[in-house]
């Protein structure tokens, strides 16, 4: 097979974490929206809301065993074959969530398969995002590993951004009862047809250049999991900590300001929904400069920048979001997003540059599905009961110190690549 080019590089990379994060956000937003009535309809309305976006936190959890698995077999077999099966497995998932009856038709049996599919999803999604930035950055040119680096940190930007416009279709389209009893499965069933895209552009693709020249020397691990951990457990750590705060920054500003936004100041679902489309704007200005930026000054200045700003937006979080006033809302969603593209964009050559190529699919998987877990996983249900029992000022200094940690994280980490 022919070497493919660079722009087939960047579109299978980009393609990829696009379809699978719009597969993560439908179901963001379809627990932050629908999930408690159709599953949890026992429930008051608060727990309602808690229950869906504990559903919600599920898949992160899944998420670093995606990583562990997909990573063994991106680490011993090759990036190109994984990246397929790790779309397969969130695809097939997310379709039969879209399939799936509610309390009313299975009773406990719903809500049940609901978390096994949530798994699902989290396992394909654990192996994507590191397949993809390796696909990227082992072809990309001398000095232009962070902007190829860039292509599958612009994957979540358009996804959320496909998944949000599609829900604010079906919710201006479609009555309120209408959307709860069958307009929330839509985005989940037509996804069968962007996965069957990614699938495509993906089996067109030949195996990294650096990858193969590895194995064909016979420089691979057995078990590349146990050589990772022996003897990377830091930089693991350390990467884990270094991505809290993209995950914080993006699930507070979505999920939890949607459900807050919807459910305490009252607002109508496709008003914040419109202010969350234009909000998204700002991740996906963000994603190039910085990925421009942080090929010329370093990954670490960049990444140091734009986590020190995301300190103090947790101060901000109070008076814009509290005002109810959709201007201040819409400010606050733009500067969190706009600073998780900051902080986003060079972790895609940043992670993997910690880890040798035996193990580097493993080692930048599992470090970015662990800040899941630290950055995202519950953080809006731990945000939505830090309103119940302390007030919304807890939140923004949850922020803070989500912040405040990936700084003294990236601190750590080496500037520069270790293992070229």
């Amino acid at each position: 097979m022919t070497a493919p080019s660079l722009k087939h590089i960047a579109f299978a990379s980009f393609i990829g974490t696009a379809i699978e994060f719009y597969d993560f956000y439908i179901y963001a937003m379809a627990a932050a929206l629908v999930i408690g009535q159709v599953f949890f309809p026992a429930s008051d309305p608060a727990v309602q809301s808690l229950n869906a976006l504990l559903t919600f936190g599920l898949a992160f959890i899944a998420r670093p065993v995606g990583a562990v698995l997909f990573g063994h077999f991106g680490d011993r077999i090759g990036r190109k074959s994984t990246l397929a099966a790790s779309l397969l497995v969130m695809g097939a998932s997310t379709f039969l969530i879209g399939l799936l009856p509610g309390y009313a038709s299975w009773g406990l049996w719903a809500p049940v398969i609901l978390c096994l599919l949530r798994l699902g999803q989290g396992i394909g999604l654990g192996g994507e995002w590191a397949g993809a930035a390796l696909l990227a950055t082992e072809y990309a040119p001398p000095g232009q590993r962070a902007w190829y680096g860039m292509f599958p940190q612009l994957g979540p930007s358009i996804g959320f951004l496909l998944a949000t416009l599609t829900f604010l279709g079906l919710s201006l389209g479609l009555s309120e009862q209408q959307f709860e009893q069958w307009g929330w499965r839509v985005p989940f069933i037509i996804s069968a047809a962007l996965v069957m895209v990614g699938l495509y552009v993906r089996f067109k693709l030949a195996e990294t250049p650096v990858f193969a020249q590895a194995q064909s020397a016979q420089h691979l691990h057995r078990w590349p999991l146990k050589a990772l951990v022996l003897q990377h457990g830091r930089a693991i750590v350390l990467g884990a900590l270094a991505m809290a705060v993209c995950y914080h920054l993006f699930y507070t500003a979505t999920v939890f300001c949607l459900s807050y936004g919807t459910q305490t100041l009252h607002l109508s679902r496709p008003f914040f929904l419109g202010l969350l489309c234009v909000a998204v704007i700002g991740m996906a200005l963000a994603t190039p400069l910085a990925a421009w930026l942080a090929d010329r000054i370093g990954r670490r200045p960049v990444l140091m920048g734009g986590q020190g700003l995301a300190i103090l937006l947790g101060f901000a979080l109070v008076p814009m979001l509290g005002s109810g006033q959709g201007a201040w809302i819409v400010l606050f969603l733009f500067l969190a997003l706009f600073l998780m593209g900051i902080t986003f964009a060079p972790m895609g050559a940043f992670l993997p540059e910690q880890f040798p190529v035996a193990v580097r699919y493993s080692g930048a998987g599992l470090s970015y599905q662990l800040g899941g877990i630290l950055g995202a996983s519950f953080a809006p249900a731990i945000a939505q009961a830090l309103v119940q029992h302390g007030g919304l000022p807890w939140v923004g200094a949850y922020m803070s110190l989500m912040a405040f940690v990936s700084l003294l994280a990236v601190w750590q980490m080496p500037p520069a690549a270790a293992h070229e």
